[in-house]
C-alpha cells in the first residue's frame, strides 16, 4: 500500500443526523489497495454508521463517497455490491435451514433450465474457498456450522459477489482465541491478493497486530489517524477517551471465605425448548470472583437468568447465602438472596425507558426506606440519592428527571451499574458489564468489581471479553453446549488453553478438586 496510489474508497466530510443526534460529523476517510484499515472507536462513536453508508443501508446529509476515483450515489446496498464492496455484519445474515451454497447466492441466484444451479455455485464456493483459505463445506446446513465458519460463509458470500472492498464490522466479537487467529490469516491472505478491507472494531490488542493504519473516530467525528508500528494501546485509549486511560486491572490476591452460590446438577432449556443447561455445578465463594467464560450462545444468557430468577430450571438446586433459592422470583434473589445484577440486554431487564433516571436508580428498593414510608414516595430522598450516584458513576445527564431512554447507551449502562454497585450485597452476577461504555468507563467499572470483591462479595463474572475475564477473575468457568467444560485458576489460564475449552475440548489435566467444587 502507498498512499502515492489512488484510494479505492473515499468518504468526503460525511455528516449524518438522526433526529435529535448527529452521527457522524464532517469524517473524512481513505483506503487504499491492499490495505487493512482499522477503523477504531468506543461502541457508539459512528463507526458502524459511517459504514453503513458506504454500504449503502443510510444516506448521507451531507459528503460525498468515491470509488476508484469517481463520486457514486447509492441508494441501497445492491449499488454497493456492484461496486465491488462488500460487508460481514457482526451478527451475521445468514439462514440456517439453508445450505452454505443456498445462502451464497440468495440474493443473486444462478437459474439452469429453470431451476436453481447449487452445482455451479458449489463449485464456485470451492473455489473460492482454496484461493482465500476459507474451507467451507457448501452442501452444510449452516445452522450445524461453529460460528466462525459461519463468519466464512459470510465473508465467502462476498467474494461470491466480486467484492474486492471488505468492511468487517466487529468481526471477532463471537470467536475464540484460535478462531480469531484463523480470521486474521485469511485477512493477511486477501490483503496479499489486492482486497482493501476496513476493520471496524473497539479492541486495541487486534488493531495493533492486524492493521496496516488506523482511523480512530469519537463522538462521530475523526480524532485522529495512528500508525499501528509506533502505536500502543495507552495511546490508542486516550485518543478514543479524550483522557489518559489506566489499562491494566490493580488488584490484589483473592482471600476466598464461605460458599454464597451454589449449584448443584442445575438443567433449564431455552425459548425454544431446547437444552440450554446440562447439569451445571458451580460455586462462588465471599471475596472471589468467578469468570464465566464462553462463545456466545452456550448457555451462559439461561445461567444468569437462572440464577435470577428470570428461567425456571428443570432440575438441580441454587442455594445463595445457605438459602433455598431453586426457581425463586427475582425479589426474593434480590432481597432474601442480597444479591444484585447487572444483566446484559439493559432495555429488558435493567431499566424502564419512560422512567426518570432517579426513578430507575430506585428500580429495586423504592418501597423501602428512606425512598419510602409506608404506600408514601419521598420524591425527595429519591432524587437526592440519585444525584449522589450519577455523580459517583459519571452518568452524563442534564439531570435525573430526564428519561432514561433519551440517555446514550453508554450512560443507560453506567446509570444500572450504579443502581447494582451502590447497595450493599453478598452476590454480584454481573453479565457483560462494560458492553458498549468507553474505556474510561470500563476503567471504573473494573474498579468496583474488584471492590466489591475485596468487601466480601462473591462475584460472577459473564462477559463475552475474553482478556475482561482474564483481567478480573480468580477462578475462569468455560462453558461450551450448555456445560462447564473445566474450571481454570487465573494463574494457570491462558488465552490459547480457554480458547480451545470455548471450542468445546476438554481439559486434559483434570481440574483441583477445589476448582471442580467451586
Amino acid at each position: 500500500m502507498s498512499e502515492a496510489a489512488m484510494p479505492v474508497l473515499e468518504a468526503r466530510h460525511i455528516t449524518k443526523r438522526f433526529p435529535g443526534v448527529v452521527a457522524n460529523e464532517d469524517v473524512n476517510l481513505k483506503l487504499y489497495p491492499g490495505e487493512i484499515l482499522a477503523l477504531l472507536g468506543e461502541n457508539g462513536a459512528g463507526k458502524s454508521t459511517l459504514m453503513n453508508i458506504v454500504y449503502g443501508l443510510y444516506k448521507q446529509t451531507e459528503g460525498e463517497i468515491i470509488v476508484r476515483g469517481k463520486p457514486v450515489e447509492m441508494s441501497n446496498p445492491n449499488d454497493a455490491i456492484q461496486l465491488g464492496i462488500g460487508m460481514v455484519f457482526q451478527h451475521f445474515q445468514l439462514v440456517p435451514v439453508m445450505t452454505v451454497a443456498e445462502n451464497v447466492m440468495l440474493g443473486s441466484e444462478t437459474i439452469k433450465r429453470g431451476l436453481l444451479d447449487t452445482q455451479q455455485v458449489a463449485e464456485r464456493i470451492t473455489e473460492l474457498s482454496q484461493r482465500y483459505g476459507l474451507a467451507v463445506d457448501p452442501y452444510a446446513m449452516v445452522e450445524d456450522l461453529p460460528v466462525g465458519v459461519r463468519q466464512r460463509v459470510e465473508i465467502v458470500k462476498t467474494l461470491y459477489r466480486n467484492a474486492d472492498i471488505l468492511i468487517l464490522d466487529e468481526p471477532t466479537a463471537v470467536l475464540t482465541p484460535q478462531e480469531i487467529d484463523g480470521l486474521f490469516d485469511v485477512m493477511e491472505l486477501l490483503r496479499s491478493q489486492g482486497k482493501s478491507i476496513i476493520f471496524i472494531t473497539h479492541k486495541l490488542k487486534e488493531v495493533l497486530r492486524i492493521s496496516d493504519r488506523i482511523i480512530v473516530l469519537r463522538d462521530g467525528k475523526v480524532v485522529g489517524e495512528a500508525d499501528p508500528k509506533t502505536a500502543t494501546q495507552s495511546t490508542l485509549a486516550a485518543m478514543m477517551v479524550g483522557r489518559e486511560v489506566i489499562l491494566t486491572v490493580d488488584k490484589d490476591e483473592a482471600q476466598p471465605g464461605p460458599v454464597v452460590l451454589d449449584m448443584q446438577d442445575v438443567s433449564a432449556k431455552d425459548d425454544h425448548g431446547q437444552p440450554a443447561l446440562r447439569n451445571v455445578s458451580l460455586q462462588a465463594r465471599a471475596g472471589e470472583i468467578v469468570g464465566v467464560a464462553g462463545v456466545q450462545g452456550n448457555g451462559q444468557s439461561e445461567l444468569v437468568e437462572v440464577l435470577t430468577g428470570l428461567r425456571s430450571l428443570d432440575s438441580g438446586r441454587i442455594t445463595i447465602n445457605g438459602l433455598d433459592m431453586t426457581n425463586a422470583g427475582p425479589r426474593r434473589v434480590t432481597q432474601d438472596g442480597q444479591s444484585c445484577h447487572v444483566p446484559e440486554d439493559r432495555h429488558a431487564y435493567g431499566m424502564v425507558d419512560a422512567y426518570s433516571v432517579a426513578h430507575n436508580l430506585v428500580l429495586n428498593t423504592y418501597f423501602q426506606p428512606p425512598f419510602a414510608n409506608g404506600l408514601t414516595v419521598d420524591e425527595q430522598a429519591i432524587r437526592r440519592h440519585a444525584e449522589d450516584l450519577v455523580e459517583r458513576y459519571d452518568v452524563r445527564t442534564p439531570n435525573v428527571s430526564v428519561h432514561a431512554a433519551n440517555l446514550s447507551g453508554g450512560n443507560q449502562q453506567k446509570m444500572v451499574v450504579a443502581r447494582e454497585f451502590s447497595r450493599p450485597v453478598k452476590l454480584l452476577i454481573a453479565a457483560q458489564p462494560t458492553r458498549g461504555i468507553d474505556v474510561g468507563s470500563i476503567e471504573f467499572i473494573h474498579q468496583q468489581i474488584v471492590a466489591k470483591r475485596d468487601e466480601g462479595a462473591a462475584v460472577l463474572l459473564v462477559s463475552a471479553e475474553l482478556d475482561e475475564i482474564m483481567a478480573l477473575s480468580d477462578r475462569i468457568a468455560v462453558m461450551y453446549k450448555g456445560e462447564i467444560v473445566d474450571i481454570v485458576p487465573r494463574n494457570r489460564a491462558t488465552r490459547e488453553g480457554l480458547g480451545l475449552l470455548m471450542a468445546g475440548a476438554h481439559s486434559e489435566e483434570p481440574a483441583p478438586v477445589a476448582g471442580k467444587a467451586g
